[in-house]
Parts: structure tokens; sequence; C-alpha cells
């Protein structure tokens, strides 16, 4: 297994991608991510067909893949500006999560990308790009995590995560505020579980009885990135 974040982009250009993506955003509102909306965006941009189809094999299913890798790069960009001096990591986090959904400013683009990826032949991809999100979140603050922490963490937030953008997807309050409380509430579930997990570890009686998944859990380590693909330097 290897580690990939969700600012990883194809060997493609991704410029011609980004000109697509923008023609198809248009279209998005009123055909959702199909194939009618990315034959209109190849249209629309000018865009030789079989260009197209090789940056986006898929069409319109790799254009709201792309889209969301634009909102995760957005939110890192922002995550190196702000400034999250004295904030608890909990509130880096909700803030982090805050950014991401700030960078989605095309709320119906979400909304069928929901309806799309949750389709079981796409479900797949969607569970991935919620993945690639929660992982560049957790890089970007600096998660230092080898063991099963890693994967934990991960998926955690990614429950925080999906939730909260089906929450902002219904939420017309002023500024969003609602989703804001609502993602800090779902954060303090976390904080609690976490907390309460670590009170049965510390329990003598129970010690015992989690010998065993204890010691399952310590073999378990982080994906690590190969260092014999062609190109890479393995050595001075």
């Amino acid at each position: 297994m290897t580690e990939q974040t969700a600012t990883e982009q194809p060997a493609a250009d991704t410029g011609s991608i980004d000109a697509l993506l923008d023609a198809a955003l248009i279209h998005v509102a009123f055909d959702g991510w199909t194939e009618a909306t990315f034959a209109a965006a190849v249209e629309d941009c000018g865009m030789d067909p079989v260009l197209a189809r090789a940056l986006c094999p898929r069409g319109a299913v790799d254009l709201a893949l792309a889209y969301h890798r634009r909102g995760d790069a957005q939110m890192l960009e922002r995550l190196k500006t702000a400034d999250l001096t004295g904030l608890r990591f909990r509130d880096k986090i909700a803030a982090a999560v805050r950014f991401r959904l700030e960078a989605s400013d095309d709320k119906e683009a979400v909304r069928r990308g929901v309806t799309l990826f949750s389709l079981p032949v796409y479900a797949a991809d969607g569970a991935k790009a919620i993945w690639g999100t929660v992982d560049a979140i957790w890089t970007a603050l600096g998660d230092t995590s080898e063991d099963i922490n890693w994967y934990s963490k991960r998926a955690t937030l990614s429950g925080v995560y999906s939730s909260t953008v089906l929450f902002w997807l219904g939420d017309d309050s002023p500024g969003h505020q609602a989703t804001w409380d609502f993602l800090d509430r779902r954060i303090d579930n976390v904080m609690q579980f976490e907390k309460l997990k670590a009170d049965v570890q510390k329990n003598p009686l129970l010690k015992p009885l989690l010998a065993g998944p204890s010691w399952l859990a310590d073999q378990i380590r982080r994906p690590s990135t190969p260092t014999d693909l062609p190109g890479r330097r393995t050595g001075r």
C-alpha cells in the first residue's frame, strides 16, 4: 500500500484540466456531473475531444474528482497562511474542515458531486476523495503517527467531515454559523470518545482482556512510500 494525498494530480496537463473544469462548472448546476456536462465543457473551451478524453478518461467523473482536489489544494494554501497559534488541536482541526468547506464556492457542484459518488459504481472514488482530504488535513497539521492511530485519526475525521458536508449543504443560516456549531459538536463527540477509550485502556481490570487486541494493533503500521520506483533516488 502506498501513501497518497488528495492533492496529487495525474501526469497530464493540469492547466488543461483546469480550463475544462472551469467550463464544466457552468453546466453542472443544470446537468450534474454527467456526460452532457463533459461534452458541453469540451465544446465551450474549444478543446480537442481526443485530448479532453485523454485528460479525463471517465469524463465528468474525473472532472468531479478534479474539482474536489482543487478544493483540497485551496484549503492547504489557506492553512499555510492562517495563524493558528495558540489554538487547541481540536480547534485547528475544526479550522481546517471549515477552510475546506469555504473553498467549495459552488454548493450546487458539491451537492451534485455527493449525488454522483453515492452511486455504488462510484462510491469507492468518493470514499478515496474524502480520505485524501482528511489525510491532507492531518499531514498539514503535523501528524506524525506511525501506528494504527494513523488510520483511526483519518477514519474518525472522515466521519466528521462527511456529516458536516451533508449538514452544510442544507444550511441556510447566516455565514453558515449552524454548520460551524454542528462541526464543533461532532469534534466534541470525538474527543469524548477518545477520552473514554483512554480510560478503558488504563483500567487495570481490563488490561488482561485487551492484551491480545493491543498486541495486534501494535503490529499495524502506516502505509509507506516505495523508495525503489523508477526515477527515485534510493541513496547517495
